[in-house]
């Protein structure tokens, strides 16, 4: 009977596993399309990054043709306000220069009155009317003398006021050369400032390019880890209701082992009721009305068709030892418990087993995971590489985490997301080192004491953080 009420349940349960076998192919579907959204993520994340660097980059770029554009500027002021400097020098050169010449031709009329009056005196006899007009020979060596110098120092004004006009005409020529050469350096200082300010335009506008790739990147990040979120809640949904089908259907297969039990120990005690009640009808009595006793008769009987004479053992007082079930069969436990044909153990021995199973696995997971903590973080300071898993030539976060654990023979998913789902789930609060940290479409390995160690980013490289919860924490996993 208990084979037929174990074979039933197997019946039962198997029927139970076709029945979810639909949801869990629809699981195994999901799991798939998250697999896809976590790599999705995980790229958008990437693109972001690399996107961020090349707008830091080019920020730097603008800063320092800012700087230069700064001081062009300053030089054309600068220069302006020699232009304007020479500019004076030049008007009063202009003014000097017309003075000279004024006070030149002033001399000039001085002198040609002084000619003429002499000759208009004299005329050709000029010396000789002084001669003869002199009173004696000093008064004319005194008149020759004065005429003379006369004429010297006419002619030394008249070189003076040539002398300051060839001056000032030179001064007046240099200054105008200069103010050309500063106009010119002017002008050349003012194109560079305007290729200065249309590369500061250009690369903005490359800037704002980028900002808007990083807000669409943003965006296209929001909307994979939402689908994340609902493909999550929906394979949650899915287990949770193949779950419960499945304890149904073992409950129902329970049940109906119970009833057929049920049934068949009635069923039993049904023939063993008629088979009384046929033994009872079996009865004979004498003529006495006594009962008269055939148990000698029925004795040997049954023991010609079932056993041998041989095969009867009899206790101290002569009654017959039933051997129907030989103590050579029956094996007990330390506590007496009959250990049954299935190898079934009680449930103390059960329990004893599982509790030495846990401590073991405890006592052996905290070194296991401090050496995979002591090994992942030889390789800080690595770079990331997108779609990487090599631990020194670069890795992305899944990589990175993928190839520490394989080194102490624990095979992980490729995708970060896949990972969420390895190990066993403990809370943030209970992690210890060498637990995954998931977040959403990233991946960090627990160091304690809230840090962790992880591929980061291409800018930062494979690094340690200080601070485990900088991001919302999706799940902390246990591998060893």
């Amino acid at each position: 009977m208990k084979k037929r009420i174990v074979c039933l349940t197997l019946a039962l349960l198997m029927t139970a596993t076709q029945v979810v076998s639909v949801s869990a192919s629809r699981e195994d579907e999901l799991r798939e399309e998250q697999a896809i959204t976590s790599q999705q993520l995980d790229a958008t994340y990437s693109r972001m990054d690399e996107l961020a660097y090349a707008k830091s980059q080019l920020e730097n770029e603008i800063s320092e043709l800012d700087s230069n554009l700064v001081s062009v500027m300053v030089s054309i002021d600068t220069l302006k306000g020699d232009i304007d400097n020479k500019e004076v020098d030049i008007i009063r050169t202009k003014q000097d220069l017309a003075k000279a010449q004024k006070a030149r031709d002033k001399q000039y009329e001085s002198m040609k009155l002084r000619i003429q009056a002499l000759y208009e005196q004299g005329g050709d006899t000029a010396w000789f009317q002084m001669m003869l007009n002199s009173e004696d020979l000093s008064d004319l060596l005194t008149r020759a003398e004065n005429t003379q110098q006369m004429y010297e120092q006419d002619r030394k004004n008249l070189d003076k006021y040539v002398n300051t006009i060839n001056e000032v005409n030179n001064l007046k020529t240099q200054y105008e050369s200069e103010k050309a050469e500063l106009e010119e350096m002017k002008a050349s200082y003012e194109e560079q400032s305007y290729n200065l300010q249309c590369q500061i335009d250009q690369k903005k506008s490359e800037s704002a390019d980028y900002e808007n790739e990083i807000a669409y990147a943003q965006q296209q990040a929001t909307e994979y880890a939402n689908l994340l979120a609902e493909q999550t809640a929906e394979i949650q949904r899915l287990e949770a209701e193949r779950i419960a089908a499945e304890e149904e259907a073992r409950r129902q297969a329970e049940e109906e082992a119970a009833r057929q039990a049920a049934e068949e120990a009635a069923a039993e005690e049904a023939a063993e009721q008629e088979q009384e009640s046929d033994s009872e009808e079996d009865v004979e009595y004498d003529e006495d009305g006594n009962e008269i006793d055939n148990s000698d008769d029925e004795s040997e009987s049954d023991s010609d068709e079932d056993v041998s004479e041989d095969d009867v053992e009899y206790d101290e007082d002569g009654d017959v030892v039933d051997n129907a079930s030989s103590s050579d069969d029956v094996e007990y436990d330390e506590y007496g418990n009959v250990i049954d044909s299935d190898n079934t153990v009680s449930a103390e021995d059960y329990e004893s087993e599982q509790s030495s199973s846990s401590e073991s696995s405890s006592s052996s997971y905290s070194g296991a995971g401090s050496s995979v903590v002591d090994y992942a973080t030889q390789f800080v300071g690595n770079p990331y590489v997108w779609g990487g898993t090599s631990l020194t030539n670069g890795a992305d976060c899944s990589g990175f985490v993928q190839s520490v654990y394989a080194n102490f023979g624990v095979s992980l998913p490729r995708t970060s997301y896949e990972q969420q789902n390895a190990g066993t789930e403990v809370s943030y609060a209970d992690a210890q080192p060498g637990d995954l940290i998931c977040y959403g479409g990233h991946v960090a390995i627990y160091m304690g004491n809230g840090r962790i160690v992880h591929a980061s980013n291409s800018v930062d490289g494979i690094k340690i953080s200080d601070n485990a919860a900088y991001r919302t924490i999706v799940s902390v996993r246990r591998l060893v």
